[in-house]
């Protein structure tokens, strides 16, 4: 297998910096070339929810390297440009400038764009949060503790709602579950957080759609719910999710489907690879496809790739992780809860809010989650990732509740 000499990584991302990291680390000397639609170098999302919303962290803390480390990768960077097109079979890429980049491997590390209420795009007073630009003005409203309507309750609505409380904020947070987080961690630990929200002074409304943002004099002045409820606001955050940013693919010869369709090795052609958020890959173990939009995956999964393109590809095959602050609650999940059929808790109770508890299906633990538990539930890991038998791992661990 000859190396290749052009390395194309469109996206300046967490993802795409771990693969012109690994490679060079792995003796690549050819050219890479990272394409960025933000102006500003790879930088860290996680803490945008949390330390930079609230102020904690100057914001040079969340940059992933120095620009001293950036300069010694010898990347040929091009940022606040966009990928536009791409052609599989000419291997080459457009961007937005008019200009085409040529490569023998390109590695797609575009990520997620955040789905937005429709109309609401250019309201003001409207949040989403992916960017650091979007973490600056939500902070702005911030300051005025104003009355914040977040749309959505999955992690990053729940961790806005912790820090807005915590500046002075009166919160109200919305969801279309019956119980929110439910779907991922399972009623009880679901309950369990939802009722940390509403014991924190966050009006938690449940089972409902948003119908529609209502404006007065040009800016947001509520929601309007599907039962007609009316929630007054002087801010709105919209946390319904994201969208993988695979629209420039289009007639590239690249499949795209929830993502960039991959195979267990992160190729999804010939030349052609993807990581981080947009990557939607057949994880070996598992059997399923997944499309992980969490850090941890973007550092492993860019590694990856670096390796695979540089030698003998190897299945991908990581323990997903995620972790989530949400007030004094850490919150660490090793695997994938959504859809077990089994739950036990194996360590610490409900009632403290201190827990390790196995989730499992198919007669196998499938996940591991810990709330304020960092190092038990690292050691149940390694029930998930050699898929413990479930009656084994419960009775080893010893079911608490």
């Amino acid at each position: 297998m000859s190396r290749p000499s052009r390395v194309v990584v469109a996206g300046a991302s967490a993802a795409g910096l771990s693969v012109a990291e690994t490679l060079r680390r792995e003796g690549f000397d050819g050219s890479i070339t990272m394409i960025g639609d933000e102006d500003s170098a790879p930088y860290d999302r996680p803490p945008l929810s949390k330390e930079i919303l609230s102020g904690k962290w100057p914001e040079q803390r969340v940059w992933l390297r120095e620009e001293s480390a950036i300069d010694a990768l010898d990347l040929d960077l091009r940022l606040g440009v966009r990928a536009t097109g791409a052609d599989a079979a000419a291997r080459n890429v457009e961007l937005a400038d008019g200009s085409t980049v040529p490569y023998d491997e390109l590695v797609i590390a575009t990520g997620v764009r955040p789905r937005r209420l429709p109309g609401t795009d250019d309201v003001p007073g409207v949040h989403v949060l992916r960017t650091l630009a979007d973490a600056r003005a939500l902070r702005a409203e911030l300051e005025a503790k104003p009355r914040l309507v977040i749309v959505g309750a999955g992690f990053l609505g729940a961790e806005v709602a912790a820090v807005a409380r915590q500046v002075g904020a009166d919160v109200t947070l919305v969801s279309d579950l019956q119980a929110p987080l439910s779907d991922v961690l399972g009623d009880d630990l679901g309950r369990l957080l939802v009722d940390t929200h509403r014991e924190h002074g966050v009006e938690v409304i449940t089972g409902v759609l948003v119908k529609e943002v209502l404006t007065s004099d040009g800016r947001v002045a509520g929601v309007r719910l599907a039962d007609d409820r009316v929630i007054e606001a002087d801010a709105v955050l919209v946390a319904i999710g994201s969208v993988p940013n695979t629209e420039w693919l289009g007639g590239s010869g690249i499949e795209v489907g929830d993502g960039v369709v991959c195979d267990e090795f992160c190729r999804a052609a010939p030349g052609v690879w993807a990581a981080g958020d947009v990557a939607s890959w057949q994880h070996p173990t598992l059997g399923e496809r997944l499309r992980i939009e969490h850090r941890t995956n973007a550092a492993e999964q860019g590694m990856a790739v670096a390796r695979n393109i540089l030698g003998e590809p190897k299945p991908f095959a990581p323990v997903p992780y995620i972790w989530s602050d949400q007030y004094d609650r850490k919150i660490q999940i090793y695997g994938l809860p959504r859809g077990a059929d089994r739950f036990a808790v194996t360590d610490g109770g409900l009632a403290d809010g201190r827990l390790v508890a196995l989730y499992g299906r198919d007669e196998v633990v499938r996940a591991a989650v810990g709330i304020n538990m960092v190092r038990p539930v690292r050691a149940a890991r390694a029930h998930v990732a050699s898929r413990t038998a479930w009656d084994a791992a419960v009775s080893q661990e010893g079911a608490t509740a």
